[in-house]
């Protein structure tokens, strides 16, 4: 990973307004991953979208850390569970178009 794909997290707090100490609370959830080069602290540019939805989450309807780490989980499951919902579908669909009727 470069440093392009990091971003301050001095900027984020500033832009979104939010602690640094909420920050450091995800980190420790395993919400993000907070890296430090050079005693300077940067998360990934891929996980802005997801700091953006738990940002939503937590002010806009109130739900604490704990629960936010909830709804990934079980997203994320959702998400694997779906992958392989459609790797069974193009497999079994692999066997209809052999079978000849």
């Amino acid at each position: 990973m470069t440093k392009q794909d990091l971003i301050l997290i001095d900027t984020i707090c500033s832009k979104y307004e939010i602690d640094v100490d909420f920050m450091q609370s995800l980190d420790d959830i395993g919400l993000i991953n907070i890296l430090t080069i050079e005693q300077s602290h940067f998360i990934s540019v891929d996980r802005i979208n997801d700091l953006e939805k738990i940002i939503r989450l937590n002010n806009d309807l109130q739900i604490n850390l704990e629960g936010i780490d909830i709804i990934f989980n079980l997203l994320d499951k959702v998400d694997k569970l779906e992958n392989e919902l459609a790797t069974i579908n193009k497999r079994l669909k692999l066997y209809e178009d052999d079978i000849e009727y």
